[in-house]
């Protein structure tokens, strides 16, 4: 599925949800998570290839294995955080939503100390000590 078709999805679920929302709201919802999985699965095939392009240049680089799958890792929380939050704010559930996107950025934090306690450590290494 090429961008167009993934954009004309998106407008006809949307057309259809503005519809469906005054006469069923929960079927207009679902019209919005069905189409969000479509769309998903529709582009995982790219997210792997994206993903095996980051590993092989950080193999090229010599960059350790860890601080790669630990940027991959930080990559897919955000957008799993996003989806999630986007699909409770479509639900109308906005305290929700802002629930899920802390929650988001305090995961992305924890496997981040791992890469900041490194990058401290270089600095640290060029400083030459008393």
């Amino acid at each position: 599925m090429d961008i167009i078709q993934i954009v004309v999805l998106g407008i006809v679920a949307s057309i259809l949800y503005i519809v469906l929302k005054d006469m069923n709201s929960s079927f207009a919802f679902f019209v919005i998570v069905v189409t969000g999985v479509l769309i998903f699965l529709a582009i995982i095939k790219q997210i792997g290839i994206i993903f095996q392009l980051i590993e092989s240049l950080g193999e090229k680089a010599n960059i350790d294995g860890m601080y790669i799958n630990t940027i991959l890792k930080i990559i897919g929380i955000a957008y799993i955080a996003e989806i999630g939050a986007n699909l409770t704010k479509d639900a109308g559930l906005s305290s929700v939503a802002s629930k899920i996107e802390l929650a988001g950025k305090i995961f992305i934090l924890l496997l981040a100390i791992p890469i900041i306690t490194a990058v401290i450590e270089a600095i640290l290494s060029f400083i030459p000590s008393a």
